[in-house]
């Protein structure tokens, strides 16, 4: 990478997202970095504690929050994007907000309750997607592999939160208390089982084509293997706000900063500037953007953090900030659904979903010594598209 161009990040070589370094850093450094917040939770004697200060300021403003406004960049700060689809990018927060409010208004409770599994749908499928990528990348074509990739990372998530769902009331939430309907106890041993059973097949593929045939995928594996551990450890065997905000922000905002940033710096809008002072302008909109909101939210409706932000209150008439305030995390979520979609965004194909040339062509000669269900083929799939 050139000091002068950001976009000039070589294209990965073997089926990595971004690079090999990059990958490893964001999902397995992301994954890490929870890890290690959770030994230092531990050490302080606050692993099955609420999250004191700090942890909410560096994994929910500074990530979880400021996430949500990397998709600025990804359309609201670029004018050609804009123009390109007005009535998706303009219709979508309106109608965000006025649905919000017609629910909010009839039933605050049902209006966080809709909002917490519209999330929970969110970051569920951001893993799968992932996933999905990593798959195109490598020109994994074969119907039943993506059929167990697809089952494996969604038990990782859906059997976690059976278990919450299962074992309610718990120390902690998804966004409020309460925002969670409960679930009968059979419901998490059934996810159990198939928990039990896809992840120790999916590994067990993925080893055998790996030592057998040198088909290796290590970053569609690391984010199997780092969403079904956090998501476990985070979820089921702990039972904290400290260790859920730990092991479930970092490693689904992180990612997707990266993507944002890399996606914008490589971009007409995002040319022509340093790395640093590119990284500079990034995060700090997305921070100051993040800072703003949640002072909206203390000031206006939790009044619980003045002396971060406040003591003037913001004035809340007929309860409308939630729903106002609510729309960047309802835009996010909505517009993620069609901002990523390999079909309709070529140019994000060719950057972060194409198949390596030179891999799909070593993948293409192994592919002679099995069988078209043990090793896939060299290709693309629209069956993959995110």
């Amino acid at each position: 990478m050139t000091a002068s161009s950001p976009a000039a990040i070589p294209a990965p070589a073997g089926p990595w997202l971004f690079s090999r370094t990059i990958d490893l850093w964001t999902f397995g450094g992301s994954a890490a970095l929870s890890l290690l917040l959770l030994a230092i939770g531990w050490r302080l004697g606050i692993l099955h504690s609420d999250s004191p200060e700090w942890t909410w300021i560096a994994c929910v403003l500074l990530v979880d929050v400021a996430h949500v406004y990397a998709t600025g960049f990804r359309v609201y700060f670029d004018r050609d994007e804009l123009r390109r689809r007005p009535g998706l990018y303009y219709g979508v927060p309106l109608a965000a907000f006025g649905l919000g409010w017609a629910v909010h208004s009839e039933s605050p409770a049902m209006y966080w309750r809709l909002l917490a599994y519209l999330a929970v749908l969110h970051f569920i499928r951001q893993q799968y997607g992932w996933v999905m990528l990593y798959r195109a990348r490598a020109g994994e074509t074969d119907t039943w592999g993506r059929r167990l990739d697809a089952a494996t990372i969604y038990i990782a998530t859906l059997h976690p939160l059976a278990c919450w769902h299962a074992s309610l009331p718990r120390r902690f939430d998804w966004l409020i208390a309460g925002d969670f309907a409960a679930l009968p106890a059979w419901a998490a041993d059934v996810t159990d089982v198939l928990w039990a059973g896809l992840l120790p097949a999916y590994f067990l593929r993925s080893l055998v084509r790996g030592v057998r045939f040198r088909f290796w995928n290590p970053g569609k594996d690391l984010v199997v293997a780092t969403t079904a551990l956090l998501w476990y450890l985070g979820i089921v065997v702990l039972n904290s706000d400290f260790a859920f905000t730990v092991t479930n922000v970092l490693i689904h905002g992180i990612p997707y900063l990266v993507l944002l940033y890399l996606y914008w710096t490589r971009s007409t809008s995002g040319q022509g500037r340093s790395v640093w002072s590119s990284a500079i302008i990034f995060l700090s909109t997305v921070w100051l953007l993040a800072y703003v909101e949640e002072l909206l939210w203390d000031r206006g409706v939790w009044r619980e953090r003045e002396h971060l932000f406040t003591r003037q209150a913001v004035g809340n008439p007929g309860g409308v900030l939630a729903p106002l305030l609510g729309v960047p995390q309802l835009t996010h979520y909505i517009l993620d659904g069609f901002l990523w979609k390999r079909r309709t965004n070529r140019r994000f194909n060719d950057e972060f979903a194409a198949p390596d040339e030179g891999f799909a062509s070593r993948l293409s000669r192994d592919a002679s010594m099995a069988t078209a269900a043990e090793l896939p083929h060299a290709g693309s799939s629209s069956r993959d598209d995110r």
